[in-house]
């Protein structure tokens, strides 16, 4: 069966083809680890895994390369301001060094609870500083980038088209906004490949232009060539980095090589909160961790995602979990009952309904109707361990751990134990402190305790 891809490149729905046999090459810009993932940010490692989940349900074999930015991200998406590792390390008080290994831990910890696969090539910029030193010289060699007293820069204007992927004017480019961080560019729109280190710089390394270090842009060409090559099937990411990070990327590729580095270019759109955008000041930058001290497990923010399509903004409200803990509660319980079922059902129907599946999924991974065909699945009024083999086929690509069962303590956990919960954790979500503790002397009274833990809330019977 085709499968075809939305491509930022062609903006249009491409077919897909790997560009050598059965092996897809996937580049996916992974996180910069000063502070935390944020549920935004994990949607768009969601997105990326279904695809990879995608391409195995067919078939394929991958060849997946993220990178870990640990230097070189400025604060601003041009060439101001400072590190995001500096920053983080000066108000935490830590080394650069300790605060990548403490987010780097935290970031795999988050995808392990939601279940996303971990790329076949992790690679760190720290590690890979020679790579792309080499990767400017050669732009300096071909004549597409040159010095200036502060840095590095690439010269855009010897480009036949730029920018490639946005819509957008050059005028609108966020980096050329900024003419006046340095008088000695080319053209307004230039960027920084290597930036000239100050004394003070706890970041830098010996290069042919002094102490320094590498731009943010840089590490992505260097590191996807090295273990890519020149050019690869798919690059990945959010969408906020097309006018800047990807289109900077293209230039060095071409500047270096003359070729565009991936086929297909597809990128996840933002996660709102409560219809607008997660804030600090707002109160609203929620982690993985909010949702399980919420009491809900992580798998539920994982079907959730799979509510909207991964290029449509996706709106996250609490009232949104609750009902989807109910229905990822619903669809393991369905699973369990077909997989205990005697009755008999037509291959022929779940073969049509196992098309319908891949039709869905093979559609630029249309994971709102997939689940659509999942639940059609779930529900048939016959009960057939069959079913339950076609649920588990399907959920390689979901990934929800649909197969483990409800625990039996909660199954035989009282109605009205269940709604004391409910009014405790409510009661907590609203800091009423006094009103929590009652309603857990009350729960204690009829026989069961609750406690709070990492995981969720648990309930036992005394």
């Amino acid at each position: 069966m085709d499968i075809f891809f939305y491509n930022t490149l062609t903006k249009s729905k491409d077919k897909f083809q790997p560009i050598e046999g059965k092996e897809v090459k996937i580049y996916s810009c992974g996180p910069t680890v000063y502070k935390d993932a944020t549920i935004g940010n994990m949607r768009t490692n969601l997105f990326q895994d279904v695809l990879r989940r995608v391409l195995k349900y067919n078939g394929y074999t991958l060849k997946h390369a993220m990178n870990i930015t640990d230097v070189g991200h400025l604060v601003s998406d041009g060439d101001d301001g400072e590190d995001k590792m500096l920053k983080s390390a000066r108000e935490e008080n830590k080394t650069p060094i300790e605060i990548a290994k403490y987010y780097t831990e935290l970031f795999f910890k988050d995808l392990e609870e939601l279940n996303i696969e971990t790329p076949e090539i992790v690679c760190k910029a720290t590690d890979h500083i020679k790579d792309m030193l080499s990767y400017v010289q050669k732009l300096v060699e071909n004549g597409y980038a040159y010095e200036t007293s502060t840095a590095i820069y690439f010269d855009i204007s010897k480009l036949d088209k730029y920018p490639i992927l946005s819509p957008l004017n050059i005028e609108e480019q966020k980096a050329g906004a900024r003419v006046d961080i340095d008088k000695e560019k080319r053209n307004p729109y230039d960027f920084a490949l290597w930036i000239k280190a100050p004394k003070e710089h706890l970041m830098k390394w010996d290069s042919p232009w002094g102490l320094s270090y590498p731009g943010w842009h840089i590490e992505c060409s260097a590191m996807g060539q090295k273990y890519l090559g020149e050019q690869f099937d798919i690059h990945t990411g959010g969408i906020d980095l097309i006018p800047t990070h990807h289109e900077n990327e293209i230039a060095q590729s071409k500047g270096k090589c003359g070729k565009i580095p991936a086929k297909f270019w597809m990128h996840g759109e933002y996660l709102l909160i409560n219809g607008g955008k997660m804030s600090k000041s707002l109160g609203n930058v929620y982690l993985i961790k909010d949702i399980k001290e919420k009491g809900y497990d992580p798998l539920v923010y994982r079907l959730f995602s799979f509510s909207s399509h991964y290029r449509n903004k996706l709106n996250f409200t609490w009232e949104a979990i609750e009902a989807t803990s109910k229905s990822l509660e619903r669809l393991k319980n369905s699973y369990q009952t077909h997989l205990a079922g005697k009755d008999e059902i037509q291959d022929k129907t779940l073969e049509e309904l196992e098309i319908k599946f891949n039709e869905a999924i093979n559609d630029d991974l249309n994971m709102p109707l997939a689940m659509s065909v999942v639940w059609e699945v779930a529900k048939q009024e016959v009960k057939s361990p069959k079913i339950a083999k076609l649920l588990e086929k399907f959920d390689t690509v979901l990934g929800l751990k649909i197969t483990e069962q409800i625990s039996k303590k909660q199954e035989e956990i009282p109605q009205e134990i269940l709604e004391l919960v409910e009014q405790r954790k409510q009661a907590r979500e609203n800091k009423d402190w006094e009103k929590s503790d009652e309603l857990r002397d009350k729960i204690q009274e009829k026989g069961y305790i609750v406690k709070d833990t990492k995981a969720g809330i648990e309930i036992q019977k005394l």
